[in-house]
């Protein structure tokens, strides 16, 4: 996955806001939010980090996989995403 060239993300004490350049509109995400964002730009597959979030944060597999895929969805839907 590769955000689009005029999208931004900064690292926050809080997490990591992104920032469309395009429209202005930003968004922010907690530290979860950030290390799953994070993880899908490195290429990890989205089962690998929810896989992850279940070892990290004793969550429920089917619950990681929903908040992963809800993200993902989230940045596809706000066009932040190169199809």
């Amino acid at each position: 996955m590769r955000l689009r060239e005029d999208v931004s993300v900064v690292d926050t004490d809080y997490g990591k806001v992104l920032l469309d350049g395009g429209t202005g509109e930003y968004w922010e995400l907690n530290p979860t939010g950030g290390s799953v964002l994070a993880g899908l730009l490195d290429g990890i597959p989205a089962e690998d980090i929810a896989d992850a979030l279940c070892t990290e944060f004793d969550v429920d597999e089917d619950r990681a996989r929903a908040d992963v895929s809800a993200l993902l969805s989230a940045l596809r839907d706000a066009r932040l995403v190169r199809p």
